[in-house]
């Protein structure tokens, strides 16, 4: 295959991954104002894809062995905090919203960069964060006294800082001749994400019968099984793994580019199958928020410098940024 044949082919499949995430949120939210409590969701989600990528995970099995730690830090983190709070968060507040807040994540990962790893950062960077710290207070209407829930914003809040750790974990070791397969640690992830979410969920408490029902989508009626499928088989594994595989065909710089979509399509999604319009303000402050998270993760040093820049996020960091894509 040719250079620009694999680039066409990685550019579509990032595509499709940010599509995939992207309508996590849609179709989880009638299931939760049907009754479900997001924790069952997210429960449900994890557990349904973890059963799915089991063959992976038995195939990558020395992987628990190998990289204990990783694969511990990777489920409690990339898949059971960022989605349980997310999904809470959206339970609260709009979808694009808490998407949105949780694209503070780079700028963060940048403050833990700057002032906990004690590492300078470029002057592009720098402007990153203002303006996605800017765009964000357009987005929740900061001059109107915070319209939207609090709490809900904390927890989407909560979402983002887990992504600083998964960033940050994923960093570690990354550049080792033994650094583990992704599809393997996306496996074991969502293995353990979903043992973790069994005993803070406790889904034996769950309506189950909700599931065999319909849920309420904008006024149209879908089943509650369809909406699920989506989340498990779309939303998660899909995404996943086309996340995974279209960083091999692209440079992390535009695959980087390609995940921050992934908000806009959950925003649009949101507006147009469940009726969430946000104003003229809000939709500019997001596109302030896309822009700053972007500069801040891609932007790099004119020169070499002496010693370590950090520019965002580290290289090994982007690398996972565009094949695990944050999950939401």
């Amino acid at each position: 295959m040719h250079a620009s044949q694999g680039r066409s082919v990685g550019l579509g499949l990032a595509l499709a991954s940010a599509f995939a995430f992207g309508g996590s949120g849609v179709a989880a939210k009638p299931l939760i104002e049907a009754g479900l409590d997001p924790l069952h969701v997210v429960w449900l989600r994890v557990t349904g894809a973890a059963l799915v990528m089991l063959p992976v995970a038995w195939r990558h099995r020395d992987l628990l062995f190998r990289k204990p730690a990783l694969l511990a830090g990777f489920g409690l983190l990339a898949v059971a905090g960022v989605q349980a709070c997310y999904f809470a968060a959206i339970s609260r507040i709009p979808v694009g919203v808490a998407l949105l807040v949780e694209y503070l994540a780079p700028a963060l990962v940048l403050g833990w960069v700057r002032f906990v790893q004690r590492r300078p950062v470029t002057r592009a960077a720098a402007i990153g964060v203002v303006l996605a710290v800017g765009g964000l207070a357009c987005v929740v209407e900061i001059w109107a006294g915070l319209g939207f829930d609090a709490v809900g914003l904390l927890l989407a809040l909560a979402a983002a800082c887990c992504q600083v750790g998964y960033f940050v974990l994923s960093d570690q070791g990354s550049d080792q001749e033994d650094a583990a397969d992704p599809l393997g640690v996306i496996a074991y992830g969502l293995l353990i994400g979903s043992v973790l979410l069994t005993v803070v969920a406790r889904p034996w408490g769950m309506d189950w019968s909700i599931l065999a029902g319909s849920a309420d989508m904008n006024g149209a009626q879908v089943p509650a099984a369809v909406l699920l499928g989506w989340i498990v088989l779309i939303a998660t594994v899909l995404a996943y793994a086309t996340g995974v595989v279209s960083v091999r065909r692209l440079s992390p710089q535009v695959a980087g580019v390609v995940a921050c979509l992934e908000a806009v399509i959950a925003t649009v999604l949101a507006w147009v199958l469940l009726g969430e319009h946000l104003s003229a303000p809000q939709l500019l402050g997001g596109a302030v928020v896309l822009v700053g998270a972007f500069i801040a993760q891609s932007s790099a040093p004119k020169e070499p410098p002496s010693v370590p820049v950090a520019t965002g996020m580290p290289t090994a960091v982007d690398e996972q940024l565009s094949a695990g894509k944050v999950p939401s």
